[in-house]
């Protein structure tokens, strides 16, 4: 027996297990203790305790230190840390724990945070099958794919079983090693634990998307080997009865990630209590029946149930530490929240997230076909959060979820940043609400960690343990950091985020001068740090990319980075339709024009407005419409307008000295060249133009970004204009102009904007921030563009000249290139489907359901327009193959 620092005088702590959850314990309670105990931990694995969360990250990187918090903590004297060793047998009477060392330890508290293993089905074969929950497993798949692909000289196909979190990260490493992945489910749609149904059937598109297959449905029967016991294939019923039908997929490895199962067996062997579904029963102290047990992470069954996410096991750790360190702590709920990224998709849900709360009311943007979904859902009178989901843009999560059981400060739909608007609104969180999940940090600690000195990110990490797991919460942090500065009359930093210590402005020039950066993780891998981004750096980096390189956005990886508005080209709409806005320079139209758009409307039953920007809007078209439309309005002489961009919405006007009779000189003319010069053109923010024909200002042109006013004498030129709900009056430039002169001073307004502004930052905010800096900022920009103090007139001269030089209308582009036309396509058939009933569904009292055998048999051929993407019309409603059941 082990006489761990003298047992009389110490109180002996041992913890068997080695995981997050006994790291968590571990230095919460040698803060709380103060080293006056011996803790003695029993480790199963080689490695010091490291973040399971991360493990994803071995695929790409074997060697990649996944080591929790500092590793000084287990040089501690009194923490004893016995890698490879594990417990054996618990002595309740005797209050000791045999080891796989031969040793024993004796207890005064012992904590399990033994974990859970991963299930591997019981089925013919199964032995063969790899798991994913430990380095060495994810170590040992590495191995094992570097010899199948020499082996077999082509991609191995990867079989992976689950559609869970861990399914879909092993399948995206698995991918990232060379290999050919398909994910099979049982559920109809992957997630099912994470998301609803909408987001969940979004997921699965995304994930097509990515180059991953799925078959969902799917129970998996066998794992087939050759007489070399090389795997050859996996047998797949589609359904758990006799009368289910089996067939083969070929396989060269197969991967369990089917579900995980409690490490409980020491605490069976010890004659204690465990769930019906395992784990160790423990009240909400983590207390097991015997007083001196108790149980922490994903072996302890709390409040009724096992806990497999992070946030719980440090709760529950937490919790052991303060009640054996002389405190009271009970555990009401847990907050199981989840933000994930996998293969370019983001994911996040929160609360209530199937509106099962009576009255509750949802609000929801979908495009499945894209990937994306949102939803909210708010007590009946949309007030009050009650939850939320998100897919692929998850933007609004960080604010959102904080909000959790609280009266919402806007309209829910402001919130959805896929409803079209300018994002979320920017209100203070308040102190008590939870800012970092994982550690249980409050927005109130990260502004008192300010307030004492930590006032970069990593400092705050540091003191607070707030963005060290997961790191979803990182931008928060940067948001609120800076917010608490600028309170404190402290310059904030500039840095773009985690990922970049640029600017942005430091960031576009860095970009701007190196040509050959194209994409994303090219400007990552130059300019900033880690191995992916976060909502702040990646639409900017898609922003600065946009306004310097003037190729198609989508192309290139581009596409993901940008929001669904961007992505589909077209502003999505309330009920998850889009809407249509042709660009009509200056608000001029013929007649034959006008009467396409008719055409078009009539045709596709598209409700008609005119819009705010002097625009004709159709509304209520399906994603694969968009195509057909628009090669109608193309066809027709229309480019597209714009109005989903970060850039050029359009140029108002009135109708000027052509017309009117107090008009001075011919705006519509001007408004036209003015639309047709800057078109096109990305920026940090969307801009406004307006171009009025004398100073009764019927364009309204001084609440726009750039104003333009005529005069007896030429054009008078007004900047940082500012509707919405905070708006500016744009302020006078220069005065009597000619229109060369006027374009010459725009041209270079516009690309100074474009080079130094913040992200997300429109013009009348930018020029606050000059005035703040140089005092005047008209005077400023005078002194840049006209009388060129900082020297640069000359390269911006070209910029512009480059963007109008190499202006391509998107939709026109788009209707070019068949694999550009793909993202349009809502459902598209398995590979090597083609029969009429082959996932067919079909739309029944407004319920989506898959199609009977009469409906199928009846359906008419002609009805079906192409071999890649049946349609069936039934009901007077036209439905793709593959649509949500």
């Amino acid at each position: 027996m082990v006489d761990t620092q003298n047992q009389k005088s110490t109180r002996n702590i041992v913890v068997i297990g080695g995981g997050p959850a006994a790291w968590r314990f571990v230095r919460a309670f040698q803060q709380k203790d103060a080293g006056a105990s011996h803790i003695t931990v029993l480790n199963d694995e080689p490695y010091l305790p490291y973040d399971r969360v991360a493990l994803e990250q071995i695929f790409n990187d074997p060697n990649r230190d996944l080591t929790l918090g500092e590793a000084d903590l287990w040089q501690a004297e009194n923490i004893t840390l016995l890698n490879e060793v594990r417990g054996t047998k618990i002595d309740r009477a005797a209050r000791t724990v045999s080891a796989s060392n031969g040793e024993t330890y004796p207890y005064d508290e012992l904590i399990l945070a033994t974990g859970s293993s991963a299930v591997k089905i019981p089925i013919p074969g199964s032995e063969s099958a790899h798991v994913f929950r430990t380095i060495d497993g994810v170590k040992n798949v590495v191995s094992e794919m570097e010899r199948l692909s020499q082996k077999l000289g082509r991609a191995p196909k990867a079989i992976v079983v689950g559609g869970g979190l861990l399914g879909l990260e092993a399948a995206e490493g698995l991918k990232h090693l060379g290999g050919e992945p398909t994910i099979l489910d049982v559920a109809p749609w992957l997630l099912s634990i994470e998301v609803d149904q909408g987001g969940g059937f979004a997921v699965n598109a995304a994930i097509r998307e990515a180059g991953i297959e799925i078959e969902t449905g799917a129970f998996i029967s066998s794992v087939n080997r050759d007489a070399n016991g090389e795997v050859v294939s996996v047998s797949v019923a589609d359904g758990m009865g006799d009368e289910a039908a089996i067939h083969d997929l070929p396989a060269d490895i197969v991967m369990m990630a089917a579900g995980i199962r409690p490490n409980d067996q020491l605490a069976r062997d010890a004659g204690l209590n465990v769930g019906e579904r395992g784990g160790l029963i423990v009240d909400d102290k983590c207390q097991s029946e015997d007083a001196n047990i108790w149980a922490i992470g994903e072996v302890a069954c709390v409040l009724g149930r096992t806990w497999g996410l992070v946030a719980p096991a440090n709760q529950m750790a937490e919790a052991v530490a303060t009640n054996l360190t002389g405190g009271d702590e009970s555990l009401t709920d847990f907050d199981i929240a989840t933000k994930l990224k996998f293969s370019g998709l983001s994911v996040a849900g929160f609360g209530d997230r199937r509106g099962t709360t009576p009255g509750c009311l949802e609000i929801v943007y979908a495009d499945p076909a894209r990937g994306m979904y949102q939803k909210i859902v708010t007590t009946s009178d949309a007030k009050t959060l009650l939850g939320g989901v998100f897919v692929g843009d998850t933007d609004p999560y960080d604010s959102l979820k904080p909000l959790l059981g609280r009266e919402l400060p806007a309209e829910p739909s402001a919130y959805l940043s896929a409803s079209g608007g300018d994002g979320v609104p920017d209100t203070e969180l308040p102190d008590d609400a939870i800012l970092c999940s994982c550690n249980n940090i409050s927005f109130g600690a990260i502004r008192e960690a300010v307030a004492n000195g930590d006032q970069d990110v990593n400092s705050i990490k540091k003191s607070t343990t707030a963005g060290t797991q997961c790191g979803n919460c990182v931008p928060m942090i940067q948001k609120t950091l800076n917010q608490t500065m600028a309170k404190m009359g402290l310059e904030v930093s500039n840095a773009l985020c985690d990922h970049f210590e640029f600017s942005r402005a430091e960031l576009f020039q860095a970009v701007h001068a190196v040509a050959e950066l194209d994409d994303f993780y090219s400007v990552l891998e130059r300019f900033g740090k880690g191995e992916d981004g976060c909502a702040i750096c990646k639409p900017t980096v898609a922003s600065i990319l946009a306004s310097t390189r003037k190729s198609y956005a989508l192309d290139g990886g581009r596409g993901t980075l940008q929001d669904t508005n961007d992505r589909n080209l077209a502003n999505m709409q309330k009920d998850g339709t889009y809407g249509v806005i042709p660009r009509i320079p200056g608000g001029e139209i013929t007649p034959q024009k006008l009467a396409v758009i008719a055409e078009v409307a009539g045709d596709f039953g598209l409700y008609t407005k005119i819009n705010g920007a002097q625009r004709i809007g159709m509304y209520g078209a399906r994603l694969e419409q968009l195509p057909e439309i628009w090669k109608r309005l193309v066809d027709a002489g229309f480019e597209s307008g714009q109005a989903y961009g970060k850039s050029l919405r359009n140029v108002k006007s009135c109708i000027g000295s052509a017309w009117c009779r107090f008009g001075m000189l011919d705006s519509v003319k001007m408004a036209i060249d003015t639309e047709n010069r800057y078109k096109g053109l990305r920026s940090p923010h969307k801009f406004k133009m307006g171009v009025s024909g004398c100073n009764r200002e019927c364009a309204e042109a001084q609440g726009k970004d750039v104003g333009v006013i005529a005069t007896a004498n030429g054009w008078n030129l007004y900047f940082a204009g500012n509707g919405g709900a905070t708006p500016a009056h744009g302020r006078l430039f220069a005065k009597d102009l000619d229109q060369q002169t006027a374009f010459t001073y725009i041209d270079r307004y516009l690309m100074y904007y474009i080079r130094t502004a913040d992200k997300l930052q429109r013009t009348a905010r930018w020029a606050e921030d000059l005035d703040e800096k140089f005092g005047d900022a008209i005077e400023h920009l005078q002194q840049v563009i006209i009388k060129d103090s900082l020297g640069i007139c000359a390269d911006l001269d070209r910029d512009m000249q480059y963007h109008i030089d190499h202006y391509e209308d998107e939709w026109a582009a788009t209707l070019a290139d068949d694999k550009r036309l793909r993202r349009f396509r809502a459902f598209i058939n398995e590979p090597g489907t083609s029969a009429v009933g082959d996932r067919l569904y079909v739309l029944d009292r407004d319920q989506i359901r898959p199609a009977t055998p009469e409906e199928i048999a009846a359906a008419d051929p002609a009805d079906f327009e192409d071999e890649d993407e049946h349609r069936v019309l039934i009901g007077g409603t036209k439905l793709p193959v593959g649509a949500p059941a």
